[in-house]
C-alpha cells in the first residue's frame, strides 16, 4: 500500500502554527484588577451586615457612621417620616356622643342599670378593668358580652374552677407532628375582652396569671413574651355568697381592678320590663348591634387626655384616698393607685356626661367604685356593720369638696 504524501517514516514534519497571543491574567471572578477597582463603601457594608444579621433573627451590629459631607455639596431636604403608629385622637363631643349611643344600646338588654354600665364604661375607657361583684342572676354575665358587642371586641368567657390551669387560660406549646416542633397555642386571654366568670372559684395560683396580662399587656410562656392585642380588658365577676371551696381575692389582686360595681335587685317596674321584654322578642337570646369598633375605641381612649383637671380637684381626690388610711375602722387604707384611679374614672365620667372638664360631683360618684375593694376594715368589727362602704360613704360626708368655676371649652 503507498504511503500517503507527507505521512512516511522519513517525511519532514511540518511546522506548527504560532499560538494566538493570551489575554491578560484576571482574577477568578473575571472582574478588573485590584487595583483597579473602587473601593466599596464601609457604611453600606455596615448596613448590609446589619440587615443581614436582622433577617438571621440575630442582634443588629454597631450604627453605621455618620456619611461626611463633601466641600461645596448640597444639604438634601430631610425626608418625610410618617407619624409613629398609635391610636389617633378624636375630640370630646365626639366621645360623648360614642358613649351616649354605646350606653343607650346597653340600655336596650340590660335593663335599670345605667349608673352602673356609666361606671363599667367609665372605667374602660380609662384603659382599667371591672369586677361586678353581686348576688346570681343580676345580668353580670350579660352586661359583660353586651358591652363586647356594642364596642366591637373579640369576646372570650373563661368559667373559673377549682381545677383550672394557668396554662388552660394563657396558652401552652403543643408539639406539631407534621412541622416537627413546638408551637404556641394561644389560650382565652388573647382577646378583645375577657370574661373571668366567677374569679374566686379557682386557685390563686390561676388569679394570679391574669396579673401580668392586665397590667403589662402581655404573656410570658417558657419564657417566651407574647404582647397581648390591643384594647385588652377584663371583666370579671364574683358572687359575694357561697364561700365554701372558694378562694377570695386577696387585696394585692383587687387593687389591679380599676373599679369594682355591684348592679343590685331591680324595683318592681324594672323586672316587669324585663319579662314583658322578654315575650315581645319571642326568644331567649338578645342581639345588640355594634356601635363602635376598636379603633375608635382606641380613640375614645385618647381623647380623655384633653380633659382639664383643676388642681383643687386632683387634690380632693388625694384628700379622700388618704383620709381611708387615717379612718378608726380601717386596717388598711387605700394605696395612692386608688387617688390616680379617682382622676382616671372621673375623667371618663365626666366625658361620657359631656363636659371636657372634671368637676368634684364626678369624683364624688366613682368615689365608692374606686374606692371600696382597696379598704380593709380591723377584723374586730367584721361582726358589726361597719363596711367599708360605710367607711368611704362617712370619708365623702367628712372630707370638704372643693369649689370649682370652669369653663367649658
Amino acid at each position: 500500500m503507498a504511503a500517503r504524501p507527507g505521512r512516511g517514516p522519513h517525511a519532514r514534519a511540518r511546522p506548527r502554527p504560532a499560538p494566538p497571543a493570551r489575554r491578560p491574567l484576571r482574577d477568578r471572578h473575571h472582574r478588573r484588577p485590584r487595583a483597579a477597582r473602587p473601593r466599596r463603601d464601609p457604611r453600606r457594608r455596615a448596613r448590609c451586615h446589619r440587615s443581614s444579621r436582622t433577617a438571621r433573627g440575630l442582634p443588629r451590629g454597631p450604627p453605621a457612621p455618620p456619611r461626611p459631607r463633601r466641600p461645596g455639596s448640597r444639604r438634601r431636604r430631610p425626608r418625610h417620616r410618617p407619624a409613629p403608629r398609635g391610636a389617633p385622637v378624636t375630640d370630646i363631643p365626639t366621645t360623648h356622643r360614642r358613649a351616649t349611643a354605646v350606653l343607650d344600646e346597653v340600655d336596650t338588654v340590660v335593663v335599670g342599670k345605667r349608673a352602673a354600665t356609666e361606671v363599667v364604661l367609665a372605667a374602660v375607657l380609662a384603659g382599667g378593668h371591672v369586677l361586678m361583684e353581686d348576688y346570681p342572676g343580676l345580668g353580670k354575665t350579660l352586661a359583660a358580652r353586651t358591652f363586647a358587642t356594642t364596642l366591637g371586641l373579640d369576646f372570650t368567657r373563661a368559667q373559673f374552677t377549682p381545677d383550672l390551669l394557668p396554662s388552660d387560660l394563657t396558652g401552652s406549646f403543643v408539639y406539631d407532628q407534621g412541622r416537627g416542633g413546638f408551637e404556641f397555642r394561644h389560650g382565652p386571654v388573647f382577646t378583645g375582652l375577657l370574661l373571668a366568670d366567677e374569679i374566686n372559684r379557682t386557685p390563686p395560683k390561676t388569679q394570679a396569671a391574669l396579673l401580668e396580662a392586665m397590667q403589662e399587656h402581655q404573656v410570658t410562656v417558657e419564657g417566651q413574651t407574647f404582647p397581648l392585642p390591643r384594647p385588652f380588658h377584663v371583666l370579671a365577676t364574683a358572687n359575694p355568697v357561697e364561700y365554701e371551696g372558694t378562694y377570695p381575692l386577696p387585696e394585692a389582686q383587687l387593687d389591679r381592678f380599676l373599679v369594682r360595681v355591684a348592679f343590685g335587685y331591680p324595683d318592681a317596674d324594672e323586672e316587669w320590663q324585663v319579662l314583658s321584654r322578654r315575650m315581645e322578642r319571642r326568644q331567649e337570646d338578645q342581639q345588640a348591634r355594634q356601635v363602635v369598633d376598636p379603633a375608635q375605641l382606641l380613640e375614645m381612649q385618647g381623647a380623655l387626655e384633653d380633659v382639664t383637671v383643676a388642681p383643687e380637684v386632683g387634690r380632693y381626690c388625694v384628700a379622700l384616698a388618704r383620709a381611708t388610711r387615717g379612718h378608726e375602722h380601717v386596717l388598711m387604707g387605700s394605696s395612692p393607685r386608688g387617688s390616680l384611679a379617682l382622676l382616671l374614672v372621673g375623667r371618663a365620667l365626666a366625658v361620657v356626661r359631656g363636659r371636657d372638664y372634671l368637676a368634684p360631683d364626678d369624683v364624688k360618684t366613682v368615689a365608692p367604685a374606686v374606692l371600696e375593694h382597696r379598704v380593709v376594715v380591723r377584723p374586730e368589727l367584721w361582726m358589726t356593720e361597719v363596711t367599708s362602704g360605710s367607711v368611704v360613704a362617712d370619708v365623702l360626708r367628712t372630707v370638704p369638696a372643693p369649689r370649682v368655676t370652669v369653663q367649658e371649652r
